[in-house]
C-alpha cells in the first residue's frame, strides 16, 4: 500500500485496533471534504508494544482503561452511525489482513478489504486471524483469495511489513491510529481532523 510519491497524510492502523476501525470509517470522507490524497499503511502495533514492555493489550493489561475504551468506543460508533459489536476475542492478530493489504499494493479493491476486515472484526465479531475469515472477504470482494493469500505468504511480503513496522516504530509511533503528515505526528481517531487540516497546509504539500 506504498508508492512512489507519498501524500501529504499517511494513516498509519493496526487491524486489531477499535479506534483505527473508528478512524478507517471517517478518513475517505474527511479527507475528500478538504482534498487531501492519502495513503494506508497498515502495520503491526503489537512488535512496538513489546519492545516497549508491554505483553499484551495496555487495555488488557489496565481493567479501568479497557472497560473505558470499550464505553467509548460504543459511544462513538454510535455518534458515527458505524456499526458495532464488541469482538469476543481481542486483540486479534491483523498479521495476515496486513500482509494481504501490502501484497495487494495499490489495488483498487484495497481500502474496501481493510474496511470490510475491520468490519468483521468489529461489527460482526469474526476471526480476523483465520485464513477462512480472509478468504471469505476477498471473495466477497470479486477476487480470487488462493492466489492473493499465497502472495501474502510470500518472504518478500512479510519482510515488507516488518520492515515498515520498523518504520513506524522509527517515526516514533507508539498506536494505533497515528496520522503522519511529514515529521509532524497525530495520535489518535480523534486527531484525524486536526491532521488532515495540517496537511491541508501549503507547507505541508
Amino acid at each position: 500500500m506504498t508508492g512512489t510519491h507519498e501524500p501529504p497524510l499517511v494513516f498509519w492502523f493496526e487491524f486489531a485496533s477499535p479506534y483505527s476501525y473508528i478512524a478507517a470509517s471517517r478518513i475517505e470522507a474527511a479527507a475528500r471534504a478538504s482534498r487531501v490524497a492519502h495513503a494506508w499503511r497498515p502495520f503491526l502495533l503489537g512488535p512496538i508494544l513489546t519492545h516497549r514492555g508491554f505483553a499484551d493489550s495496555p487495555f488488557n493489561l489496565d481493567p479501568r482503561k479497557g472497560q473505558y475504551m470499550w464505553r467509548d468506543v460504543e459511544r462513538l460508533c454510535a455518534r458515527d452511525g458505524v456499526r458495532w459489536r464488541r469482538p469476543s476475542a481481542f486483540p486479534r492478530s491483523g498479521l495476515l489482513a496486513a500482509r494481504v493489504a501490502h501484497a495487494a499494493g495499490d489495488r483498487p479493491w484495497v481500502r474496501a478489504f481493510c474496511l470490510a476486515v475491520f468490519r468483521a472484526n468489529f461489527a460482526e465479531d469474526r476471526d480476523i486471524a483465520a485464513t477462512e475469515t480472509i478468504g471469505a472477504i476477498l471473495n466477497e470482494l470479486g477476487q480470487e483469495p488462493s492466489p492473493i493469500l499465497g502472495r501474502a505468504n510470500a518472504p518478500d511480503v512479510k519482510q515488507a511489513l516488518r520492515t515498515v513496522t520498523e518504520a513506524a516504530e522509527a517515526l516514533g509511533i507508539f498506536g494505533a491510529p497515528t496520522f503522519q503528515v511529514g515529521q509532524e505526528l497525530f495520535w489518535g481517531q480523534d486527531r484525524l481532523d486536526d491532521a488532515v487540516a495540517w496537511a491541508g497546509k501549503p507547507a505541508a504539500r
